[in-house]
């Protein structure tokens, strides 16, 4: 019985080599995969060539024209007009409008007027980037809390009341704590919509 066993294992290692090869072998061939790894998809791959286009290039260049959603395309100014800050986006000045300060300190005040149309704007781009953690309501009670994410603060607590609208500009822009910087993402007619907005929740 013993001498069969061993045949048998003996038949199945000679068996497993002869399919699977020994280890250590290189070829050209593609592995056998029970479960196929996901790095092998029919995709085409960031910055890699591809066929199917004319010029070889898998990845795509945006077409002309074309803005993100919910953006205008800056409109013709007159020669010798300043640039206005709106159509300035994501400008690096250091004026109030572009840092939340004046001289020293926080400046309070929006910059911009307060219109209905600029809470529209503000109340979509808050429940764009900020609801998710602070809350529709900006209680600090977004979905991100219920995936362990409990250090976020409620915009509603007396002290972000009292706190300055140019040091929010700042907080959003770059960032605070656990909070990241929106700077990059947000433009700044954006972010002061955004602090209009969030005062008008804070009533």
């Amino acid at each position: 019985m013993l001498r069969g066993f061993l045949l048998i294992s003996l038949l199945l290692t000679i068996a497993a080599v002869a399919v699977l090869g020994f280890r250590g072998e290189k070829t050209t061939n593609e592995p056998w995969e029970i479960f196929p790894d996901m790095v092998r998809q029919i995709k085409v791959r960031a910055q890699s060539p591809l066929n199917f286009f004319a010029d070889g290039r898998g990845p795509r260049m945006p077409v002309n024209g074309t803005v993100p959603i919910g953006y205008e395309m800056p409109k013709p100014q007159p020669i010798g007009a300043s640039e206005s800050h709106p159509v300035a986006g994501f400008s690096v000045g250091t004026d109030y409008i572009d840092t939340g300060k004046m001289a020293d300190r926080w400046g309070t005040g929006i910059p911009v007027p307060v219109t209905v149309q600029l809470l529209q704007r503000g109340r979509e781009r808050f429940n764009i980037t900020c609801a998710m953690c602070h809350g529709a309501t900006a209680t600090g009670n977004g979905i991100t809390k219920q995936y362990g994410l409990n250090t976020v603060v409620t915009l509603q607590d007396d002290r972000l009341r009292k706190m300055a609208d140019g040091e929010i500009f700042n907080t959003i822009t770059n960032g605070k704590n656990t909070m990241m910087a929106y700077g990059p993402n947000i433009m700044v007619a954006d972010r002061w919509a955004i602090i209009a907005y969030l005062r008008a929740l804070q009533r």
